[in-house]
């Protein structure tokens, strides 16, 4: 399965949009990718199960460049909380690992594409709803960001995504401002991506049927290309998350969600 120049360019324009929707929304974004690759895999032969499954792991690790460029804009301006950063992170890498080593390895690929659905709709009304938190709510203490920390380091696991998608609505609902919650969520797209990551290539290892220049569930070639593509325009996003209203913010982020958590549903369904 090598990349023919009409995939390089489907995978470079996914690469431009994902990065840009990365640093708009604080997203990683994984809820782009994953959909986007699972098909380009699936057109190309590989069982649905298995595509999911590497559209996964390759999303997650392209993760880990756009959330380097991203969060480089959002420090800029001030805006990546790092303190909530150092007390959400070990939580999020002790997640990452339960899922991406254990629980990842033992579901089928069409349990996981109804999981991402399932979470990726559930967010997007909550950030639609656009409710507002009580005003003496606060970020929890250390312990309560431990917990959510695995929470998000989990479910991020299962689905590929960088975290934003319950990172975002969670800061938010603790009265942090939008586009620090963004902006932070990026910073944490970091550790995310790079516990799933060597989960999945360990989870990976001896599964056959995978598409050459694979590295357990990795895709190589795909990841290069997407890789470079978001690299470039993430910064992009991040200024342009710092000039849109916050309700205009929060209800995009609903609208794409919405959007590929029906395709990710209607793809668990069919290949269940």
């Amino acid at each position: 399965m090598f990349l023919e120049p009409l995939l390089i360019f489907q995978l470079a324009l996914l690469g431009i949009c994902t990065g840009f929707l990365a640093g708009l929304l604080g997203i990683g974004g994984g809820m782009v990718m994953v959909p986007f690759i699972s098909a380009i895999l699936s057109a190309r032969g590989l069982p649905p199960g298995l595509a999911v499954k590497m559209a996964i792991a390759t999303s997650m690790a392209s993760i880990i460049f756009t959330s380097i460029s991203s969060v480089s804009a959002h420090h800029k301006k001030g805006a990546v909380r790092w303190d909530i950063v150092k007390r959400l992170a070990p939580g999020i890498v002790l997640g990452a690992m339960v899922a991406s080593v254990g629980v990842f390895a033992v579901l089928k690929g069409s349990s996981l594409a109804l999981v991402f659905a399932g979470f990726v709709g559930f967010s997007a009304t909550q950030m639609f709803l656009d409710k507002k938190p009580a005003p003496t709510r606060q970020i929890p203490g250390t312990a309560g960001l431990l917990g959510a920390g695995g929470a998000i380091g989990f479910l991020s696991g299962l689905v590929g995504a960088g975290g934003g998608f319950v990172s975002v609505p969670f800061m938010t609902w603790c009265n942090v401002a939008i586009h620090n919650a963004v902006a932070t969520s990026a910073a944490l797209g970091f550790p995310i991506a790079l516990a799933n990551v060597i989960g999945y290539v360990i989870s990976g290892q001896n599964i056959e049927g995978l598409p050459p220049y694979s590295f357990g569930y990795l895709w190589l070639p795909a990841l290069a290309v997407v890789a470079s593509g978001s690299v470039l325009t993430a910064p992009l996003g991040a200024r342009a998350a710092h000039a849109l209203p916050v309700k205009k913010l929060k209800r995009l982020f609903a609208a794409l969600l919405y959007v590929l958590a029906a395709y990710m549903l209607y793809k668990g369904l069919s290949s269940a």
